[in-house]
């Protein structure tokens, strides 16, 4: 189990990465997606995911101690799964005003994504146990060394996991969207 949340911690730190680099840097400050007719689908889908992962991380990653925060998490993740199929339809239409998406960034959307779903799977297969009585959910790993540096990354991401959900819905409202273009404006650099 040591093993299986080391790699976790390493899978969404690998995440949180190339989350925030392509979520923030990507599709905020240099496509800005949401100010795109055609993108306008797409940054909603971004929105949703958005602000669905600090409740994953909350209610499937932190809350080891109850178990309908994990059922109530995991309903948040297969919410998160239906939405970035879409996402991910959408993507080709939602492109076409930059000749479409970037091979590159194409990878790094697979690879954002896999590591995502590597860190919930192997979650899945931490928190599950299987017996001849059935299967039952682990909610103490408080005697899994590993499983505090898991937690330490999980709980210091919520807070910009937060602002960065918190900043996609602002800028799916017209009002708070020309305020970030007229600050986006003054901005020298991305």
């Amino acid at each position: 189990m040591e093993i299986g949340f080391l790699i976790s911690t390493l899978l969404l730190l690998a995440f949180a990465l190339l989350a925030t680099w392509d979520g923030l840097y990507l599709h905020l400050l240099k496509y800005q997606l949401f100010n795109h007719p055609e993108s306008q689908h797409e940054h909603l889908a971004h929105t949703l995911r958005a602000l669905l992962f600090p409740a994953i991380l909350y209610f499937f990653f932190l809350r080891q101690d109850c178990l309908a925060c994990f059922w109530v998490g995991l309903g948040f993740v297969l919410l998160d799964l239906l939405v970035s199929l879409a996402d991910a339809w959408m993507e080709k239409g939602s492109r076409a005003w930059m000749g479409g998406l970037p091979r590159w960034e194409y990878i790094i959307h697979l690879l954002v994504n896999g590591f995502h779903f590597a860190t919930i799977a192997l979650l899945l297969t931490l928190k599950l146990q299987t017996s001849a009585t059935g299967i039952r959910v682990i909610t103490d790993f408080s005697s899994v060394s590993t499983f505090g540096a898991f937690e330490w990354l999980a709980t210091n991401l919520l807070p910009g996991a937060v602002a960065i959900g918190i900043l996609h819905a602002l800028l799916a409202v017209p009002m708070t969207r020309r305020i970030w273009n007229g600050w986006r404006a003054r901005l020298a650099c991305c």
